[in-house]
C-alpha cells in the first residue's frame, strides 16, 4: 500500500487521518522512534475499536508460532494486536555486517545490554549455531566471511565471546522459509479484526517478504541518517530536539537555549537517553518553569564519549590518581570493564600506527614539528602514501596532537601495553576477581614503566 516517513506517520496520525488501512505494519529504523510510532499507532487503533494487545518480545520468538496465531480466529472481543518487538525476520547475510558494527558501536560506547542484543541478531541472521565458551574468536577468517559474509575483525573478539556467553540459548533463527509462509499467509488475508504490528531496528529491503508488505501493507521509516556530515547532524539534532520538546511539555516546563544546547550536547544522539534524563531534569528543577544551563552542568554527566576521552587523556599524561578516580567513575556509571578495555586497545593501536608511520624514511617526521608544518608538509605526503586512509581522515589540528603524543612513545612499550590489555582480557574472562581489582593493577601496571623516547 504505501511507506511513509515518520514525520508524514506522525502529521497523519495528528490530523486524524490514519486509520485501519491496513493490517500488517512494519516500523523500522532507530529502535526508540519506532516503539514510539508503534505505540501512536497501537493507540490509535484502541481507539477506533477496543480490544486486546498481544505482546511478543523478537529476540525469543517463535515467528511461525507467530504466524500460527495470526491466522487463527481469536475468541477474545474486538481487535487483536500482534506486535512484534525488535523482530529478526527481515534479517539476512546481507545486513549482518550493518548488525556487527551495530554491536561494535554499542560495546564500545559503555552499552554491554544493546550490543548482547545485537551480536544476537547476527547469530539468528548467519543462522549460526553456538558452540562452547568462544564462539566467534575461534572461526577461522575464511570460514568468517562464509558464514557472515564480511571479513573477520583483526581485534581480540574475547568482549563477544563473554556477552554471548552470558545469554541464554540463542533460538534458530533461518527466516527462508517462513518468509514465503508469510508472504502466502497476507496474500490470503488474515482474519479480520487481527493486525500484526513489527518493529525493526535493521531489515533487508531487498527480501521479499520487505517489498510485499510495502506493496499490501505499511511501513514507516523512523531511521536517522548517521555520521558526521551536516545534513546528518541536522537530522539528529531536529529528533533529539523534538524528543525534548515532547518531553518537556508533559511537566510543563521549558529549557533555556544554551542550557538546551548543552543537555544534547553532553547527552548525544540517543533518543531513549534524552527523555529519559529530560524527566530527570523536570524533578529536579521541581516548581521552577525554566531548566537552566547550571541545572545541566549539574544533574547530566558528560557523554560517553567525552567520558572515555577523559579517560585515555589522563592515561596518555602519565596522570595515575586521574586516571584510576576516572575509571572509578566510569564503572560506577555502568561501562562494562570490557569496553573500557576496547577503549584502550583502539588508543593505544592507533598510537601505534602513527607511531610506526613516523619511524618511516618518508615522509620524514621531526620532534617538535609545528602544526603548520605538519598541516601543509607532512600529512599530505602521508595521505599521498595511500595507507591508513580511514586513520588520516578528521581535523588536521586533532590529527597533529595525536601525532605528536604518539611521538613520546616507542613502538615496543606500545606493544607491551597491548600484551598486557589481553591479559587482563583473559583475567576478566575466566578470574574471580572483580573486575575493577583487574582494571584498577592493570592501569598502574601499565603507568609504572615508561615507554617514551625509544624507538
Amino acid at each position: 500500500m504505501t511507506q511513509l516517513k515518520r514525520s508524514e506517520f506522525q502529521a497523519k496520525i495528528q490530523e486524524g487521518q490514519f486509520g485501519s488501512e491496513s493490517q500488517v505494519y512494519l516500523f523500522f529504523g532507530e529502535r526508540f522512534l519506532c516503539k514510539e510510532a508503534a505505540d501512536s499507532l497501537q493507540d490509535t487503533l484502541l481507539r477506533q475499536q477496543p480490544g486486546a494487545v498481544h505482546t511478543i518480545d523478537g529476540d525469543r520468538e517463535d515467528p511461525g508460532q507467530t504466524l500460527a496465531r495470526l491466522m487463527s480466529f481469536s475468541l477474545l472481543p474486538g481487535r487483536q494486536i500482534y506486535r512484534i518487538a525488535d523482530s529478526r525476520i527481515f534479517h539476512s547475510k546481507t545486513v549482518v555486517a550493518e548488525i556487527w558494527t551495530k554491536a561494535v558501536q554499542a560495546f564500545q560506547a559503555g552499552r554491554p545490554g544493546p550490543a548482547s542484543r545485537h551480536l544476537q541478531a547476527m547469530i539468528q541472521a548467519a543462522d549460526l549455531k553456538i558452540d562452547g565458551p568462544s564462539p566467534l574468536s575461534e572461526i577461522p577468517p575464511q570460514e568468517w566471511k562464509k558464514v557472515f559474509a564480511f571479513d573477520k575483525p583483526a581485534d581480540s573478539l574475547t568482549w563477544a565471546d563473554n556477552l554471548l556467553g552470558e545469554l541464554p540459548e540463542i533460538p534458530a533463527g533461518n527466516t527462508a522459509n517462513l518468509a514465503d509462509r508469510y508472504i502466502e499467509a497476507f496474500d490470503k488475508g488474515l482474519p479480520g479484526g487481527n493486525i500484526l504490528v513489527l518493529t525493526a531496528e535493521t531489515v533487508d529491503k531487498r527480501q521479499r517478504l520487505f517489498t510485499h508488505i510495502k506493496k499490501k501493507g505499511t511501513i514507516i521509516d523512523c531511521s536517522v541518517a548517521s555520521g558526521a556530515s551536516a545534513a546528518a547532524q541536522n537530522e539528529q539534532k531536529a529528533v533529539l530536539q523534538e524528543m525534548m520538546d515532547k518531553t518537556l511539555a508533559q511537566f510543563g516546563r521549558r529549557i533555556d537555549p544554551p542550557a538546551a544546547d548543552l543537555f544534547l550536547e553532553r547527552v548525544g544522539f540517543h533518543p531513549v537517553a534524552v527523555v529519559t534524563e529530560i524527566e530527570k531534569m523536570a524533578h529536579f528543577v521541581g516548581d521552577r518553569p525554566v531548566i537552566t544551563r547550571n541545572d545541566v552542568e549539574l544533574m547530566i554527566a558528560r557523554n560517553r564519549e567525552d567520558a572515555l576521552y577523559e579517560l585515555t587523556d589522563a592515561f596518555s599524561k602519565r596522570q595515575v590518581a586521574r586516571t584510576l578516580v576516572i575509571l572509578s567513575r566510569l564503572l560506577e556509571q555502568g561501562f562494562h570493564s570490557l569496553a573500557i578495555l576496547a577503549t584502550m586497545r583502539n588508543f593505544l593501536k592507533k598510537q601505534l600506527i602513527f607511531r610506526s608511520l613516523q619511524l618511516r624514511p618518508s615522509p620524514v617526521w621531526r620532534r617538535g614539528m609545528n602544526a603548520k608544518e605538519f598541516q601543509n608538509r607532512y600529512l599530505p605526503d602521508l595521505k599521498a602514501q595511500g595507507e591508513w586512509s580511514e586513520l588520516l581522515q578528521g581535523h588536521p589540528y586533532a590529527l597533529f596532537m595525536s601525532f605528536s603524543k604518539a611521538s613520546d612513545y616507542s613502538c615496543s612499550g606500545l606493544k607491551r601495553w597491548m600484551i598486557m590489555l589481553l591479559d587482563a582480557e583473559f583475567r576478566l574472562k575466566g578470574s574471580p576477581v572483580p573486575p575493577h581489582l583487574v582494571l584498577e593493577e592493570l592501569f598502574l601496571a601499565m603507568l609504572q614503566g615508561s615507554p617514551k623516547f625509544s624507538r
